[in-house]
């Protein structure tokens, strides 16, 4: 005859097992859950390092932007320069006349009085300053008085004698350097005169340097 304390111990027998499925099954989904908390936590610490670097970043272009305004705010305030994302702009009226390289007396003059404050803000910076030169999108002339082959040779050569005037006033030549775009890049539409005018144009922008390479270290006898 079957005893209570077999009949007690049969139950436990097969109670157990249901207990011990059911332990695991919440040790897997408290597992699952932190491991999901983890990823959701390193998820936010990465967002948020971006967005510190991001707002770390604006903030020095707009430093950045206010230092180059205040070196030079006699020609802003004359509206013989622009400035827009750190691009300085001179209207190629101003320096040249049309389908010439020649610089204007007026377009000298007005590089000399940007020479002293560039070079502060490029020295205090380590910076250098490219020299781009812009054309609307209009062909050049044909014939014997065609001096140019194309607008990208015409942007060229204005690059060229803008940084060649800079370092005549005095811009270390180790500082410029001319950089050319033609017709590329235009900021206004060229179907009209004054977007044409307004794609005319030679911008000067501070750039970084260049990291120096270091020399390759020549292979060691063995």
């Amino acid at each position: 005859m079957i005893g209570v304390d077999d009949t007690l111990d049969d139950a436990t027998d097969q109670t157990a097992p249901v207990w011990a499925v059911f332990g695991d099954l919440m040790a897997g989904l408290l597992g699952a859950f932190v491991l999901i908390l983890v990823g959701v936590l390193v998820v936010q610490i990465d967002l948020v390092a971006s967005l510190q670097q991001e707002v770390q970043k604006r903030q020095m272009e707009e430093q950045r932007r206010m230092a180059l305004e205040k070196a030079l705010a006699v020609p802003l305030a004359a509206g013989r320069v622009t400035v827009n994302n750190g691009r300085i702009g001179i209207s190629g009226s101003v320096l040249f006349a049309t389908g010439s390289d020649e610089l204007r007396a007026e377009g000298r003059q007005l590089l000399k009085s940007l020479v002293q404050p560039l070079g502060v803000y490029l020295r205090e910076r380590d910076e250098m300053l490219m020299v781009s030169g812009f054309t609307d999108n209009t062909a050049l002339l044909r014939g014997s008085q065609k001096r140019f082959a194309d607008n990208l040779e015409l942007s060229a050569q204005r690059a060229l004698t803008v940084t060649r005037a800079l370092i005549d006033e005095g811009m270390p030549s180790s500082q410029v350097f001319a950089a050319a775009f033609g017709a590329e890049q235009p900021v206004a539409d060229n179907s009209d005169e004054k977007g044409r005018a307004q794609n005319r144009r030679v911008e000067m922008a501070p750039v970084p340097k260049a990291a120096p390479q270091r020399p390759a270290e020549s292979p060691r006898a063995p």
